[in-house]
């Protein structure tokens, strides 16, 4: 489960590095003061429309770079990510881990989605740093926040309802928190997603 475990952050990490690079095409075009490109870079369509897109030489050949790289990462990533599923069923982690936690704040807890407290001989003094816990579970329900509202109208709809209470910084961290407190029950109960539920209050 460890090895599994780490493969997967792993390939959290050449994911950030395939997002960095799609951004450097994105500064790319600022940079240059040149027209916005609505492209999705996922596609090997869209990264071969860049093959000849700059005039100047140099700008061409930073963003081919980029594209080369994302060509390997587009191909190892699949193969990863079939070989990671094939394990991740026999493993049947899930339920194996989330009884590590005796409440829904403890995982909560441990996924940085709230501050700790800090306390010592039954007494609080206030929260302790922003460090503990972890840091891959933090980063995937904040992605998994960000992914829910894309095309999601009903979604949106209750963000703009807290938004009338907290920032909009804010609001996406309520709803990871919101995002993880739903996984935990869902582990623990071998439940369904309800978006219907989920959305109330």
């Amino acid at each position: 489960m460890r090895a599994t475990r780490d493969l997967l952050r792993r390939r959290t990490g050449v994911v950030r590095h395939c997002a960095s690079l799609k951004a450097h095409v994105v500064n790319t075009d600022s940079q240059y003061n040149l027209p916005a490109q609505s492209l999705n870079l996922k596609n090997v369509s869209a990264r071969e429309s860049l093959r000849h897109h700059y005039d100047d030489e140099v700008v061409q050949r930073t963003i081919e770079l980029d594209m080369v790289l994302l060509d390997c990462y587009a191909k190892e990533l699949a193969k990863v990510e079939c070989f990671i599923e094939k394990q991740a069923k026999q493993h049947h982690g899930a339920y194996l881990y989330i009884t590590r936690f005796k409440s829904v704040q403890n995982f909560a807890s441990y996924s940085r989605l709230v501050k700790c407290k800090a306390e010592s001989a039954g007494k609080t003094y206030g929260t302790s740093g922003n460090k503990i816990g972890n840091g891959h579970l933090k980063w995937a329900f904040s992605e998994a926040a960000v992914l829910y509202l894309r095309g999601n109208e009903k979604a949106k709809n209750h963000l703009n309802k807290l938004q009338r209470r907290m920032s909009k910084g804010k609001v996406l961290s309520a709803l990871a928190h919101k995002i993880g407190r739903c996984i935990y029950f869902m582990l623990r109960d071998k439940a369904v997603f309800d978006e219907k539920n989920f959305l109330k209050g």
